[in-house]
């Protein structure tokens, strides 16, 4: 049976193209406008959906972490705590981000950190779950999540095989519409450690879930690489400036990238095609110009026995194909030649084709 994760109007599967989100998270740097034009041009740039971050930061840090001070080029605050605040948008800024979003036509959802943002997005009805590589270990959230009915992708960076195996015997007897992302949680991910035939593993160790790639890596080709060996969902960070203020911007696409990164995931499936080799009419003319067929290599009389110095290959090949060559060796001429007419079936006598006919 095919796998097949659905998220709205979208069936992600084998056969289908790529499904792409754009991870804004914190890019919008606590602009709702910003996010909005995040989300628009990740639209234009024809991903499928947009993706944030939710943190309930009280409960989600200890207080020595929430407290502790944060002062360096990135931040939004004195303290680690309140930069995170600083980041956070609540329900109003979701309802309107949502309702922008129906009007784009993008899919939107958001990461769930902790249990009390879990219940934030699912009241305010997100079609998707994600939960990020950190969480990978959280059996209890991966629980609480799945028991919230909506599918699910999950990132495994920093995980072993054991931790992803561990995580889909929660999630799987509970809600069976699970997405695994091979991810490295490199801040840029180095070449060298993407491993993504651990994608092949993922699809031949999970067969009832549908495979994709969180991609830390600085470029594009990656997530078309990713899509090859069965990666149907691509995440990718994204920003409208990578010299903007915060950590994530530096490794995100801008719009120009982004789009030409979707275009290569729709080229990649239509190209990928069905396997069976086939003719296709746009093949035809150069096909017929550079191949070859048997002709005469001098004239020859009527009666006469052909041998092989008889006749030669030359272009185009719009006549008997060269296999046929030792079919024609031996046989008559019906007919009288000259140099370079094409020998034919329909002007020998004693062939096997003949014979068949």
């Amino acid at each position: 049976m095919a796998r097949t994760f659905s998220i709205g109007a979208h069936t992600i599967g084998d056969d289908t193209r790529c499904y792409v989100i754009a991870e804004v998270g914190h890019n919008h740097q606590g602009s709702v406008k910003t996010c909005m034009e995040l989300f628009k041009a990740a639209k234009d740039a024809g991903v499928q959906a947009v993706k944030l971050q939710k943190r309930h930061n009280r409960s989600l840090y200890t207080k020595a972490m929430y407290d502790k001070p944060y002062d360096n080029e990135n931040s939004y605050g004195a303290t680690y705590g309140a930069h995170r605040e600083a980041l956070e948008f609540g329900a109003s800024e979701y309802r309107d981000l949502q309702q922008y979003c129906r009007e784009l036509g993008v899919d939107f959802f958001a990461t769930a950190f902790d249990f009390n943002s879990a219940d934030f997005l699912a009241e305010i009805g997100v079609p998707a779950f994600k939960i990020a590589s950190g969480d990978l270990k959280n059996t209890p959230l991966l629980k609480y999540v799945a028991g919230l009915g909506k599918p699910m992708i999950v990132s495994t960076g920093g995980g072993s095989l054991d931790d992803v195996k561990r995580a889909c015997d929660v999630v799987m007897p509970l809600n069976p519409h699970l997405c695994i992302l091979q991810c490295t949680a490199g801040y840029p991910a180095e070449w060298t450690e993407l491993n993504l035939s651990v994608i092949s593993t993922f699809r031949r160790m999970f067969p009832d879930s549908v495979t994709g790639f969180s991609s830390h890596d600085n470029g594009i080709a990656m997530a078309v690489a990713a899509y090859v060996l069965g990666a149907r969902v691509i995440e990718k960070h994204f920003t409208l400036n990578r010299a903007w203020k915060g950590t994530d911007h530096a490794f995100s696409l801008e719009p120009v990238g982004m789009r030409k990164m979707v275009r290569d995931l729709d080229r990649t499936w239509q190209a990928i095609g069905d396997g069976e080799k086939r003719v296709y009419p746009s093949e035809v003319a150069p096909i017929t110009k550079m191949g070859k067929k048997v002709v005469a290599a001098r004239a020859l009389a009527a009666g006469h026995v052909l041998r092989p110095e008889d006749v030669c290959l030359k272009s185009p090949g719009d006549g008997l194909p060269p296999y046929e060559l030792e079919n024609i060796i031996g046989a008559m001429l019906l007919q009288p030649v000259n140099a370079d007419d094409e020998i034919a079936y329909q002007i020998l006598k004693g062939t096997p084709e003949l014979a068949r006919s």
